[in-house]
């Protein structure tokens, strides 16, 4: 318990973070209310003057600015509650070490090509080199693409890491992802330190020169192979989709020679690519997740859980603290399911010409998605109590602890505890189970993530969503257009199947979460069928001007006013809101023309193809997007020039293989036409 004696003698509970709400909510309330007003008086012209001419036009431009008017109430509704998290992670002072709990983290990749093992690596890395107790830190690497690659490149790591961890923490490194950091223009001022950072950089580049070279040959010599037992667990039968379960601890935390080279502990890393076979059903991320808090039980059982992307490197080393403060808090602490953080880019350009960056979603919408309650699981940069994972109800009459959990693998050797954990990663194993229902992530829609976070809500946990100053995580964003839209188009699609199915927030979560956070999640989830309204917006009125049919009010007209007002003050609003969230002017307006071109190309496609898998002619499917590109893509990246196409197709190829080969339709004509060009 953390506390401090208070005037009268008594203890009193510390509070470990604070909830601040937004400035100025009654004055942005007015605002939206007359926005909403002009809205109406929009609605009420429609209605009342209905001409003759052009009478089916007229209705379409009714129905398009009713779905407008009602997409923009939802989302506006979540800005009615902004707040603010803020953690005193110096409350949790060194006198409080032992009672801080383990965390296991939770790395998965999938594919050795567009997921390169040597960013994969960097990533694991930056995570062992947390300001956290090493043996209180277990990292797990899950590896669904099941390759010797990646396990080769983890077990350079587990050597690397014996020198780069105390590197890390002498001279207060950061960022601690080495790919990162050696990107950096670093000052060499003292003598010491640069004598240092040349033998680490030298030790980084023979290594990852070593794990670039076997994954160029596609394959691992016998002499390497010689150097570790693992490598058995790979023959000529092994193969993407068909192999058996395999746990390799490359680094024991227990045992008492595992440690760096100045002697101290080293955190446990693990390597996990569990079972896949023809015919067995794998469900993509959420399979492999769960599989993950299964074999981590039997290693090391944390209560606290921490899942990334493996292109999503830790950039601020002290973000454990900072979650453990919500965890931790004595009176809020209890209910906390979930911490979720933003997630942030490293490669954002100055004008931000894709509009990765998401600086009003991720500073204001989900925000205030979080001033509801129902903040968005997104599948990575997100701290979990283990316990709200595995399907448990959140009660007030019970507390689950988070320093009373025993770790197994004190009694076993390491043999024995890969042994036990194999069969828990096998295909058969979630048989008549609760897995993938009640238990881990769900199946059944391809935002697993999403649905999860919702499922976990419902059973009466209260997640947060933090968004610190300095950024916890940092990714990479899309450089070119066509893998832009084709991650929206995905993330649409999935969002827009679980409106459709019985997870719908306004069903699933009727009574069980605040109305505002069933908003916030449509906000999201209604993106795809936003795309028809644009459409019939951005064609008809065209049209109708080329036909000389007016479907406007003339200038002179009373009526014209709404159409102004809604139309000025949205924008002004907007281009606002975007500079005071750190945008640029050029960005605000990079953002307005690729929210038009996802709404009729990402959106449009993700709506057809929704209505098609409803209808039961097509499967669904995930796809892998690729973390690398060409030095002259990245060129016209980096130069903000948009880029249509690619110099070179083969990651490109590669990431649509996945999406293509399950025959969904839209996706097929995508691929057509890019091999036709």
């Amino acid at each position: 318990m953390f506390t401090k004696m208070s005037a009268n003698g008594e203890e009193e509970a510390v509070p470990l973070f604070e909830t601040k709400g937004t400035k100025g909510n009654a004055a942005y309330k007015v605002f939206s209310l007359t926005i909403f007003l002009g809205i109406v008086s929009i609605w009420v012209y429609r209605l009342i003057c209905i001409p003759r001419t052009g009478r089916y036009a007229w209705i379409g431009m009714f129905v398009a600015e009713l779905m407008f008017g009602m997409y923009w109430i939802i989302t506006q509704s979540v800005r009615w509650n902004v707040v603010f998290r803020h953690p005193f992670k110096h409350r949790l002072s060194s006198r409080y070490e032992d009672k801080l709990p383990t965390v296991d983290i939770f790395v998965c990749t999938a594919d050795p090509i567009l997921e390169p093992p040597s960013m994969v690596i960097s990533t694991v890395l930056s995570v062992m080199s947390y300001n956290y107790p090493p043996e209180k830190l277990s990292v797990y690497l899950s590896d669904d693409g099941g390759s010797e690659l990646t396990f080769y490149a983890l077990l350079e790591a587990s050597n690397f890491s014996k020198y780069w961890i105390p590197f890390c923490k002498k001279f207060k490194v950061e960022p601690r992802s080495p790919q990162a950091y050696f990107a950096q223009n670093i000052d060499m001022n003292h003598l010491k330190f640069a004598h240092e950072f040349s033998n680490i950089k030298k030790l980084y580049e023979d290594m990852k020169s070593r794990i670039d070279s076997a994954v160029e040959k596609g394959c691992i010599s016998n002499e390497i192979k010689d150097q570790h037992r693992g490598f058995s667990e790979w023959n000529s039968k092994v193969t993407k989709k068909d192999h058996q379960s395999i746990v390799q601890i490359l680094i024991d935390g227990w045992n008492p020679n595992a440690v760096d080279i100045e002697g101290n502990k080293l955190p446990t890393l693990v390597y996990l690519s569990r079972e896949k076979r023809p015919g067995w059903a794998h469900n993509f991320k959420a399979g492999s997740m769960n599989a993950l808090i299964r074999v981590s039980s039997q290693i090391s059982n944390a209560p606290i859980i921490l899942n990334l992307d493996c292109d999503m490197y830790a950039n601020d080393p002290d973000t454990i603290r900072d979650a453990l403060c919500f965890f931790m808090d004595e009176k809020k602490g209890h209910q906390i399911s979930y911490v979720q953080y933003p997630q942030r880019f490293s490669n954002i350009t100055k004008n931000d010409i894709y509009s990765n960056g998401f600086c009003v979603i991720l500073k204001i919408e989900l925000a205030g998605i979080d001033g509801f309650g129902g903040t968005l699981y997104g599948g990575t940069g997100c701290f979990h109590r283990r316990v709200s994972l595995c399907g448990n109800k959140y009660s007030k009459d019970h507390r689950f602890e988070l320093h009373n959990v025993e770790s197994n693998k004190k009694d076993e050797t390491v043999q024995e505890l890969e042994g036990a954990c194999k069969p828990l990663a096998n295909c058969d194993y979630e048989n008549d189970t609760q897995w993938g229902k009640e238990m881990g992530l769900v199946y059944g829609c391809p935002v697993e993530d999403v649905v999860t976070g919702l499922t976990i809500q419902c059973r009466g946990w209260k997640p947060v969503y933090h968004n610190p100053t300095k950024y916890a995580f940092l990714g990479i964003a899309p450089t070119t257009l066509d893998i832009a839209l084709i991650q929206f188009k995905r993330w649409s699609e999935g969002m827009f199947q679980i409106f459709f199915s019985k997870y719908c927030p306004f069903i699933y979560g009727h009574g069980k979460i605040n109305l505002g956070a069933q908003m916030g999640y449509c906000v999201y989830l209604l993106w795809a069928p936003v795309s028809l309204p644009t459409l019939y917006y951005v064609v008809i009125p065209a049209l109708g001007l080329l036909h000389g049919v007016p479907l406007f009010p003339e200038v002179s007209s009373l009526w014209f006013l709404p159409f102004a007002y809604v139309f000025a003050a949205k924008t002004i609003y907007s281009l606002i809101e975007d500079l005071n969230c750190g945008d640029t002017l050029k960005g605000w307006w990079n953002l307005q023309r690729m929210w038009a071109i996802r709404r009729i190309t990402s959106f449009l496609f993700a709506f057809i193809d929704t209505i098609i898998w409803k209808l039961g002619f097509f499967p669904t499917s995930f796809s892998v997007t690729a973390k690398v590109v060409d030095d002259d893509v990245l060129k016209r990246y980096q130069q903000e020039i948009m880029e249509f196409g690619t110099s070179s197709c083969k990651e490109l190829r590669h990431t649509c293989t996945a999406e293509i080969k399950d025959s969904i339709p839209t996706s097929r004509i995508i691929l057509a036409l890019r091999e036709n060009s």
